[in-house]
């Protein structure tokens, strides 16, 4: 059946919007029934949160920011904490999910016997996951608020930039699950986002990384959604926001290319 569809194949830059959102439609209805599943990736940072925040942060007490003012430590993570609560979603929901229904549930063999083509799959399935990280987000921010660790106004707009985290993460998720040939496959996830979310400038400020581990960390991309977090929750801003915006804005933009490329090859060929 998948080779009878090879003549409605179309560019991946053509427009997706119009149909992508039917799959939103689908997965909503699927989920809707089973929602207790969005809150596993959010309670992993909450209780990190805890434990580190609030159970180390009582012994490490103050941290001195680059511009020298000085925050308690559990305001100082629990930003980097919502980045890593966004990124958590949009992995678990564009990695393991995207290959069961590739793989095994043929899902999207269906959905291409309709007018949807292989791009409206790569954004929809992208945009599903981009939400549930923004769930996370969401959630994660109140808990932050409760307990008093939002310094500024600003903060409003960590819920966006934990968005353009999902886009990001989520993006090159679906791209990286396209390659993938077993569930063997996925230990790799594990061993790529743990040191992202250990070593992204989370738990301690760059200046007191190692000259070496302060240039690999700037290659992060927890670590630039975790610098805009950190600057819109604490009221600090520079030209720098900027540059982490566009890393993420670009490897987004990478990873819906490749993933949409991947499926129209898996799909129709």
């Amino acid at each position: 059946m998948s080779r009878t569809l090879t003549a409605r194949t179309v560019p991946v830059s053509a427009f997706a919007g119009l149909r992508a959102h039917r799959l939103l439609e689908r997965n909503f209805m699927v989920y809707r029934r089973t929602w207790l599943v969005f809150l596993s990736g959010f309670f992993e940072p909450v209780f990190y949160l805890f434990s580190i925040g609030v159970g180390v942060g009582a012994l490490v007490g103050t941290v001195t920011l680059s511009d020298g003012s000085v925050v308690p430590y559990t305001t100082f993570i629990a930003p980097a904490l919502l980045g890593a609560s966004a990124m958590n979603g949009a992995v678990y929901e564009s990695t393991m999910n995207i290959f069961f229904k590739l793989k095994y549930g043929k899902v999207y063999d269906a959905v291409l016997s309709t007018p949807m083509k292989p791009v409206d799959i790569a954004v929809g399935e992208i945009t599903w996951s981009l939400m549930r990280g923004g769930l996370y987000a969401i959630g994660f921010m109140i808990v932050m608020a409760a307990f008093g660790l939002v310094e500024s106004w600003w903060a409003v707009m960590a819920v966006p930039a934990a968005l353009l985290i999902g886009f990001a993460f989520a993006a090159v998720g679906m791209a990286a699950t396209s390659f993938m040939r077993s569930w063997q496959d996925f230990d790799l996830i594990q061993l790529v986002t743990l040191p992202l979310f250990l070593f992204s400038a989370t738990f301690y400020p760059l200046d007191v990384y190692p000259p070496i581990m302060q240039n690999l960390t700037r290659l992060s991309p927890l670590y630039h959604g975790v610098e805009i977090i950190r600057a819109v929750t604490l009221g600090r801003f520079d030209w720098s926001i900027a540059g982490h915006v566009g890393f993420l804005a670009v490897m987004g933009s990478i990873g819906v290319t490749i993933a949409a490329r991947r499926v129209e090859k898996l799909l129709l060929n």
